[in-house]
């Protein structure tokens, strides 16, 4: 139990009970991240429901704002660190982790803020009112990706917390959550794309970033859930 409330308070922005954690408790709280992210897809799935009594517009963007909302918008500031580090390092690995610690945001990060959350509100406007229940899992299975990338990446700043999130993660929670996202797919299968784009996004990261960091785990959560949601769309297609 002290697990989860770890990865709530951490993931979320919902109330929870304090309790005594140290970098340990953090680093094995990861096991747990695609039950916040199920918290996090009611939540927006739940919004989104109920907007769409008004109209599937307002739908879309009260499902948006509840899900920045839930997760006190953490992953699109990975996402922005991301993009301008990849955009001013040119690189140079050692300006790529310069300018994502600079807490300042530029003008590749404001952009990709901006395209995230358009692409995020057209794909949820397009996805149909009936499949609210498939949109709360998205949250769920994207965040099978940071077992994953801390499992198989190395962490770009040696030492501290991610070096001991790498350990915490057991071939069991890795495999295990990746089948629970497979078998979903049998259920609704544009959720068993995610094994798929999160080994991608793997690769992509190991060959253009050598490795992973904070801010690298919150970019490849929302770029997950945008490719998620992109097929949530295209399977509903008439």
């Amino acid at each position: 139990m002290k697990t989860l409330i770890v990865a709530l308070g951490f993931l979320t922005r919902l109330p929870m009970p304090r309790v005594e954690a140290d970098e340990v408790d953090f680093a094995r709280a990861i096991r747990l991240y695609p039950v916040a992210g199920l918290v996090i897809g009611v939540i927006g799935a739940g919004a989104g429901w109920l907007g769409a009594h008004v109209d599937p517009w307002t739908g879309a963007l009260a499902a948006l704002i509840a899900w920045v909302w839930a997760t006190g918008a953490l992953h699109l500031d990975g996402l922005a660190d991301l993009s301008d580090g990849l955009g001013a390092a040119h690189g140079d690995r050692s300006r790529l982790l310069a300018v994502m610690a600079d807490p300042h945001i530029g003008s590749f990060g404001v952009v990709a803020l901006a395209m995230q959350l358009i692409a995020k509100l057209v794909l949820l406007h397009a996805v149909p009112v009936g499949a609210w229940p498939m949109l709360a899992l998205i949250p769920a299975a994207a965040r099978v990706g940071p077992l994953v990338w801390a499992r198989l990446l190395p962490p770009l700043r040696p030492g501290g917390l991610g070096a001991m999130v790498a350990k915490a993660i057991r071939p069991v929670d890795m495999i295990g959550w990746m089948l629970v996202a497979l078998v979903l797919g049998l259920f609704y299968p544009p959720l068993a794309a995610a094994p798929f784009i999160i080994l991608t996004l793997s690769l992509w990261f190991r060959r253009k970033l050598g490795g992973v960091t904070g801010d690298v785990h919150g970019a490849g959560i929302e770029l997950t859930e945008t490719a998620l949601l992109l097929a949530a769309v295209l399977y509903t297609l008439p």
